[in-house]
């Protein structure tokens, strides 16, 4: 209301402005004349005038003649009519006046009010309207304007806006146990500063993306009641130097005055990256002043002023030291991915919106979504729903969230069916995968297997269920883990006496596994417990981890060791499939009939041939 107000009393004074303006030009040129009842006239007309005596009186101004014309006795209408005449530089008409007899007199009339005002006002005015105009672009606190480049770009949501509380999260009930020391210290200040206690000044919260931290923030800002200022790191960062540190300046100072209050960064490791390092030579000079003023501001803060600082980030492994150290980001807070409850927490509470078929169990879907992250999962219930619609269902079914799995790990289906010898090569391929891993122990179970063709490039696909959420995996598991992978291999090779291409995405993963037994793990009994990787990080983004210099000798046996476990696991692969040839046949039989099997289907094929195998 007090905005709306300051603005209808501006808009209320230009227009009393406008108004006064408009009115002097009226008096001045159009009101003026007409109440005078002057005449202009040709000044060939007044000397015409004055020839014929028909003149009374003249009034000789610098710029022009006012005079008044005596008429005929006969014509009262026109006599004494006042005319005016531009002045022009005449040397007679001084004695030609005295000649006629005519009354005349000098006269230097004053500027008028408005004539004053307009004489140096109108020149100015342009570049007033111009001025006017770039200072409304720019904007001196407006969001995007010029003006505004100190000023924070944090989002405030005041506290009875904020509705997400932690009924809305699931999966992350630790976390909630840390962030509630939080709501409350903003609800009972006085509780811990009776006692001496001091709240961490800032919370870090770190994990893999889509775990939830930003809806962790919001949920704690919820729950507490207060506003809760929100910003990515990025959005502190500009082309000019300075303005970085001038927004978190500005930021602080917006929430100081809001105060018991949450800020909340997002991705602070835009801002927050570490300054040593080989890349420090080359590191953005306006991040840095940006992550200095952050360090200052955070430094000088009293914990009891009200203001709680959290931010996440993906990286917590390349953030500065200083910004990590005690008495600034001193709590760290992991939000993990989910485990098989917590994922099962975030299923209700999405599936809550969706209207659910008597088919659906949730318990078994969150079984078979190990390592997804919520924001996966609420895309696998928004998936499911968008197929139930397309189908044109009123609910959603069991199958519709199988196919939104399918879709969501191996990519949309294609409309692209296979046929001779590649349908039947790809369906021996995939069948190895699923045997493989049905005969071997301490594998996952198949879930699924499928020929049909995917947007992401594949030919078909094998999904495995875990039965329970891994935390360890032993040298034996890994192993056979390596001999599911390259069970396709080993088929094709036993069929058909040949291999393809088809196992190129097998052996990337394959290689990349026991490469990492060998040089993370120290699997490898004749390299040791010695790790040779780089320095262990998060790795919440993936990516490989890169080995330290070594030796060439070094170098070469990691080599071989990786080759030794491949080779291993490929002849464990295709001895089991040797074995087990009939299974193996029979269910790239089925494959190729009816393009997609379950992991049932694979089971009651052993188990009717008799040849299920003991691994």
């Amino acid at each position: 209301m007090d905005s709306n107000l300051k603005l209808k009393t501006r808009f209320s004074f230009v227009y009393v402005i406008i108004a006064f303006l408009a009115l002097l030009l009226l008096q001045e040129y159009v009101i003026g004349p007409l109440v005078a009842g002057e005449e202009e006239v040709p000044y060939s007309r007044f000397r015409q005038d004055l020839a014929q005596g028909l003149i009374d009186k003249v009034t000789v101004e610098p710029e022009r003649i006012v005079y008044s014309v005596t008429g005929p006795e006969d014509d009262t209408e026109k006599a004494d009519p006042r005319l005016k005449a531009v002045r022009i530089e005449d040397r007679d008409l001084v004695r030609d006046l005295v000649d006629a007899g005519v009354e005349f007199q000098a006269h230097t009339p004053s500027k008028s009010v408005s004539g004053q005002v307009f004489g140096w006002i109108l020149p100015i005015l342009p570049f007033v309207v111009i001025w006017w105009f770039l200072m409304k672009r720019m904007g001196k606190g407006g969001p995007g304007g010029m003006m505004s480049f100190g000023k924070s770009k944090a989002t405030e949501i005041s506290g009875e806006m904020s509705t997400v509380t932690f009924a809305d999260v699931g999966g992350a009930d630790e976390v909630e146990v840390e962030l509630k020391e939080i709501i409350d210290f903003l609800n009972h200040p006085d509780r811990f500063a009776k006692i001496g206690a001091k709240l961490p000044k800032g919370i870090l919260l770190v994990g893999p993306p889509g775990t939830g931290k930003t809806l962790l923030a919001k949920a704690t800002a919820g729950e507490a009641g207060v506003p809760f200022f929100s910003i990515s790191g990025s959005e502190f960062v500009e082309m000019f130097v300075g303005v970085g540190a001038s927004r978190v300046r500005d930021l602080f100072d917006q929430a100081k005055a809001k105060a018991p209050c949450i800020i909340f960064i997002d991705e602070i490791d835009a801002i927050g990256q570490s300054r040593s390092g080989a890349m420090a030579v080359k590191s953005n000079d306006e991040r840095e002043q940006t992550l200095n003023q952050l360090l200052y501001e955070m430094d000088g803060f009293d914990a009891n002023e009200g203001v709680v600082i959290m931010a996440a980030t993906n990286r917590p492994e390349v953030l500065d030291k200083a910004l990590l150290r005690a008495g600034r980001f001193d709590r760290q807070i992991v939000v993990p991915l989910p485990t098989e409850k917590g994922r099962l927490q975030i299923l209700q509470i999405h599936a809550a919106k969706v209207s659910l078929a008597q088919d659906v169990e949730l318990d078994k879907l969150a079984q078979i979504t190990t390592g997804f992250s919520g924001a996966d999962l609420a895309n696998l219930v928004n998936e499911a729903a968008l197929l139930a619609v397309r189908r044109g269902a009123q609910k959603v079914t069991m199958i519709d969230f199988d196919l939104a799995i399918e879709r969501i790990v191996a990519g949309l289906q294609r409309d692209m069916p296979l046929e001779g010898d590649i349908r039947a090569k790809v369906a021996f391929h995939e069948g190895g995968h699923a045997l493989v891993s049905h005969l071997l122990p301490l594998t996952d179970k198949v879930h699924k297997v499928s020929i049909i063709p995917t947007s992401r490039g594949a030919l078909g696909f094998t999904m495995e269920m875990p039965e329970e959420d891994r935390h360890l995996m032993s040298k034996p598991a890994l192993e056979q883990r390596l001999a599911v992978m390259l069970g396709g291999r080993a088929a094709e090779l036993l069929v058909f006496n040949e291999t393809s291409t088809g196992a190129s995405n097998d052996l990337e993963r394959a290689t990349d596994l026991a490469r990492r037994m060998v040089t993370e793990f120290g699997m490898s009994e004749a390299l040791g417990p010695v790790r040779y990787a780089g320095p262990a990080g998060s790795g919440y983004l993936g990516g490989q981890v890169a080995t330290r210099n070594l030796s060439p000798d070094i170098e070469n046996l990691i080599d071989a060791e990786i080759r030794r476990l491949l080779d291993g696991a490929h002849e464990t692969a295709l001895e089991l499939l040797t074995t087990h040839e009939t299974d193996l046949r029979e269910i790239a039989r089925v494959l190729q009939e009816e393009e997609v099997i379950s992991g049932e289907t694979v089971s009651e094929i052993v188990a009717e041939t008799g040849e299920s195998g003991q691994g």
